[in-house]
C-alpha cells in the first residue's frame, strides 16, 4: 500500500511539474476519454433505450423476488448474473468516457474517485461470485443432533469463559447459562485474567472451575492457551464473558464433529440489547444489529468457500486440531480470525451453523462501539505482517484465499467512504470536476445499475440490512476506521488489546465530540459548498455543458451527504441508559400473594408484560382486585405459574394501563436456585432469539427523514425501558 501511494505521488508530482512524457500520456488518455468507442457511448434515442432496459430489469428482478422471497440457488444465480453484468457495464463506462484528465488537478481527483470506486466494486464483485456458493447447515444439524440426543455420540466437552474485568453480575448469568446446557459430560471453566478474589468466590459459589495466571501476556489468546492444558475434554467451547448459550447449544453443534476432518463449528453472535446506533435513534425495535449482515449472509458465503471466520465466541473446536496448530494464534490482536485460518490451512473443515444459539451484550455506547470496531479492524489488517496471512500461508485453496482476502480489503472501504464525502467539495472549493457525465449518460449507465443494486441488496442479505441503512452505519465510524487503516499499514503493532467495556449505565444524553468533530467539519463544508455551487450556477454559468456535467452531480451528491451526515451526528448523541439490566418481553401467568397491614392475606392474578434480572412488570387481570391499602414497598410474592418459579418482590410503582392496574415489582435478594431459574427463563430457552427483517429501502428512507425531523432527544426525554422482543414460548 505504501509503495503504491509513493508511486502514485511521484507520477502526480511529475504531471504537475509539466514532465513531457507524463503530460503527453495524460493528454492522449484525455483524448480517448472524450472520444470513447461507439459501444461505450449513450444511444441517441436515450429515452426509449433507458425505459426499456431499466423497466425490463426492474420487472425481472421484482418477479424473481416475488416468486422466491428467500434466495434459492436458481433465483440467486439469476440475480447475481444480472448484477454482475450491470456492474461490468458500469465499470467499462466509467473507465472509458467519464474521467476528466484535462489538467493535473482535475486528473488527480478524477483518478482518485475512480480508484475508490474500483475498491468498492472489486469487493462487491468478489461477494457476488462467492454468493453462488452459499450453504445452509440447519438440515444437517437436525440429523446429526439425533445421535447426540440419543447418547450415541457424546464426546467430553470443556466450556471456557475467558474474562477480563467484566462485572460480577454479567459473569453470573454466563456461568449459570453454561451450566444449564443440556449436555453431559461437560465441565465449565472460568478463566479470570484479572485475578479477582470476588470472581474466584463467584466460581466457588456457582460450582465451576476457576483458572487464573500470573500475567496477561497475549491477552485473550494467552488466557485460553494457558488454560487449555489444564482441561481434559475432547471438544472446547468458548463463550465471551457476556454471552449466554441456549440449552440446546451443544446438542445442535457437537454432532458435526463425528466427521474427523471438522475442526471448528461457529454459530452467530446474537445480542440481548440494542446496539448504540439503533438506541440513539430510538429505533431499537426496528433496526437490526450491525452484525446481522455478517452472520446472516457473509458467514454463509464463507462457509460455501471453506473460509468460515472464527468469531471468538459461541464456537466449538476440536482440541486435537487446536493442538495441531500450536494453540490460539498470539501474533495478532484478532486471535480468533487467524486461528480459524490456521485450522483451514491444516486441512480442517470449518463449519458455520446459522442458528442463534447464544446471545451477548452489544456495545453499550457509541465510544465502546468505535473501540470494538477499531480493534477488529486492527487485528484483521495485521494479517499483512504475520505468518497467518491468508494470502501467503501454505495450505489454503484459491477460493479460500479469495474469501479471506475480501475480508481484509473490506476495511479499506472506510477510506472510500471518506473520499465519497470529500469529493463533492472539490468543485466548490477547487473548481474541479472529478466526474464528467451528462444526464443521458447517468440515466443509461448508472441508474439501471444503481436501481437494481438497491432493489436486491436487502434480498441478497436475507433482509438483514437495507442499502441506505448500511450506508448510515458505515458513515458513523468512517473517519476513525480510515485513520486506523493507515496507522496499521505503517505501525501494525503499535496498539495493544483493549476490552470493550460492559455493564455500564448513564442518566443523561452525552455527545461524543471526539468522534463527531470530523463529521461536523465536513457537514459545514458541504453546506457551504452547496451555497457556493448555487451562486456559481446563478451568476456565472460560463459553460453550461461542463457546468451540468459536473455541478449537477455535485448538487445531488452533496445533498445526500448532508442528510447522512446529519443522521450520523444524531447517532453520536448517546441516549441515557439508566440501568445495566435489560428488560425482556415475556408474558407469563402471574400469581401475586401479599399480606396487607391489617394481616389479611390476598391473592391476585395477572400477566407479566416484561421481566429483567432485577424487576418485573405485571398487569392484573381485573381492575378492582388489588387492596386499597397496598402501597410502595409492599412485600409481594410473585409466582410464575407456568414456570414453577416463585420470587420474592417489593412493589415499586403502580399505574393504570388500558384500564387495568400495572405493577412494577423489584426482586428481593434471590436464593441461588431462584437465580438459576430466572436466568434460564430469560436467556436459555431454545429458539428465543429472533431474526428480524430490516426495513426495505423506502421504509429506510422514511426512517432517515423522520429521525432527522424528530430526533430522539426532542421526542423522548423521559426514557422508559424498551424490552427486548423474544419469540413466544
Amino acid at each position: 500500500m505504501v509503495g503504491t501511494l509513493a508511486i502514485s505521488a511521484g507520477i502526480a508530482i511529475a504531471w504537475f511539474a509539466g514532465n513531457g512524457v507524463i503530460t503527453t500520456i495524460f493528454e492522449q488518455l484525455d483524448y480517448l476519454q472524450q472520444h470513447p468507442p461507439t459501444w461505450a457511448m449513450t444511444p441517441m434515442a436515450i429515452g426509449n433505450y433507458f425505459w426499456f432496459w431499466a423497466t425490463a430489469l426492474m420487472l425481472l428482478v421484482w418477479l424473481i423476488m416475488r416468486v422466491s422471497p428467500t434466495p434459492q440457488t436458481w433465483s440467486r444465480t439469476i440475480v447475481v448474473g444480472i448484477l454482475g453484468v450491470l456492474t461490468l457495464r458500469y465499470l467499462i463506462w466509467r473507465t472509458t468516457s467519464t474521467l476528466n484528465l484535462g489538467t493535473p488537478l482535475n486528473g488527480i481527483f478524477s483518478l482518485g474517485l475512480l480508484a475508490l470506486e474500483l475498491l468498492i466494486l472489486f469487493s462487491g464483485l468478489v461477494q457476488l461470485f462467492l454468493l453462488l456458493r452459499v450453504r445452509d447447515r440447519r438440515k444437517a444439524a437436525d440429523q446429526l443432533a439425533q445421535t447426540v440426543s440419543s447418547g450415541e455420540y457424546r464426546p467430553t466437552v470443556d466450556v471456557l469463559i475467558p474474562t477480563y474485568d467484566e462485572p460480577e453480575f454479567i459473569l453470573r448469568r454466563t456461568i449459570i447459562g453454561c451450566q444449564a446446557l443440556d449436555y453431559e459430560p461437560k465441565t465449565v471453566y472460568l478463566l479470570d485474567d484479572t485475578r479477582r478474589p470476588a470472581i474466584q468466590a463467584l466460581a466457588a459459589e456457582l460450582g465451576c472451575e476457576y483458572i487464573t495466571r500470573s500475567n496477561n501476556d497475549h491477552a485473550k489468546a494467552g488466557n485460553l492457551n494457558h488454560a487449555i492444558p489444564q482441561t481434559q475434554g475432547e471438544l472446547l467451547v468458548c463463550f465471551d464473558a457476556d454471552f449466554v448459550p441456549t440449552r440446546n447449544f451443544l446438542t445442535r453443534t457437537v454432532g458435526f464433529f463425528q466427521d474427523p476432518h471438522v475442526g471448528l463449528v461457529q454459530t452467530p453472535q446474537s445480542f440481548y440489547n440494542p446496539d448504540p446506533i439503533a438506541r440513539n435513534l430510538g429505533l431499537e425495535d426496528v433496526l437490526t444489529p450491525e452484525e446481522e449482515v455478517f452472520y446472516r449472509q457473509i458467514q454463509r458465503v464463507r462457509d460455501g468457500a471453506g473460509a468460515v471466520v472464527c468469531a471468538g465466541t459461541s464456537f466449538v473446536m476440536r482440541k486435537s486440531a487446536l493442538a495441531d496448530i500450536g494453540g490460539f494464534v498470539t501474533e495478532a490482536v484478532s486471535e480468533d480470525f487467524f486461528t480459524g485460518i490456521q485450522l483451514a490451512a491444516k486441512g480442517y473443515r470449518l463449519v458455520y451453523l446459522n442458528e442463534k444459539l447464544s446471545a451477548g451484550l452489544a456495545a453499550e455506547n457509541i465510544a465502546a462501539h468505535a473501540l470494538q470496531r477499531v480493534r477488529w479492524e486492527q487485528g484483521t489488517l495485521q494479517a499483512f505482517f504475520i505468518k497467518s496471512n491468508p494470502v501467503t500461508i501454505p495450505g489454503l485453496t484459491p477460493i479460500q484465499r479469495l474469501a479471506y482476502f475480501e475480508g481484509l480489503i473490506h476495511w479499506f472501504s472506510s477510506i472510500a467512504r471518506v473520499g465519497f464525502l470529500l469529493m463533492p467539495l472539490a468543485y466548490a472549493f477547487l473548481n474541479v470536476i472529478p466526474l464528467r457525465a451528462t444526464e443521458a449518460e447517468l440515466l443509461y449507465f448508472f441508474l439501471p445499475f444503481y436501481l437494481v443494486q438497491l432493489s436486491v441488496f436487502s434480498w441478497l442479505n436475507y433482509r438483514s440490512r437495507s442499502a441506505l441503512l448500511s450506508d448510515v452505519y458505515s458513515l458513523v465510524l468512517a473517519f476513525p476506521l480510515a485513520i486506523t487503516v493507515f496507522q496499521v499499514m505503517v505501525r501494525p503493532f503499535s496498539k495493544g488489546f483493549k476490552v470493550t467495556p460492559k455493564g455500564t449505565a448513564s442518566d443523561r444524553y452525552r455527545f461524543n465530540w471526539a468522534l463527531a468533530w470530523p463529521l461536523v467539519l465536513v457537514f459545514g463544508l458541504t453546506a457551504l459548498s452547496l451555497w457556493i455551487n448555487l451562486g456559481h450556477c446563478l451568476v456565472t454559468m460560463a459553460n453550461p455543458v461542463d457546468h451540468w456535467r459536473g455541478l449537477g452531480i455535485s448538487w445531488l451528491w452533496s445533498g445526500y451527504n448532508l442528510i447522512m451526515l446529519g443522521l450520523a451526528l444524531l447517532i453520536l448523541l448517546d441516549a441515557p441508559r439508566p440501568t445495566p439490566y435489560e428488560w425482556f418481553t415475556l408474558r407469563r401467568v402471574a400469581k401475586l400473594q401479599l399480606t396487607t397491614p391489617d394481616g389479611t392475606s390476598t391473592t391476585v392474578w395477572g400477566t407479566t408484560t416484561m421481566i429483567s434480572e432485577v424487576s418485573a412488570e405485571v398487569q392484573l387481570t381485573k381492575a378492582d382486585t388489588l387492596p386499597t391499602e397496598v402501597d410502595t414497598g409492599q412485600e409481594i410474592v410473585l409466582e410464575l405459574v407456568d414456570e414453577h418459579c416463585t420470587l420474592p418482590t417489593n412493589l415499586v410503582q403502580q399505574r393504570s394501563e388500558d384500564g387495568l392496574p400495572t405493577l412494577t415489582l423489584q426482586f428481593a435478594p434471590l436464593a441461588l436456585p431462584q437465580q438459576r431459574r430466572l436466568t434460564e427463563l430469560l436467556f436459555c430457552r431454545p429458539g428465543q432469539w429472533q431474526s428480524r427483517c430490516s426495513p426495505n429501502e423506502l421504509q429506510s428512507l422514511w426512517l432517515i427523514l423522520t429521525s432527522l425531523v424528530r430526533p430522539r432527544f426532542l421526542t423522548n426525554r423521559h426514557l422508559q425501558p424498551k424490552p427486548v422482543i423474544l419469540t413466544r414460548g
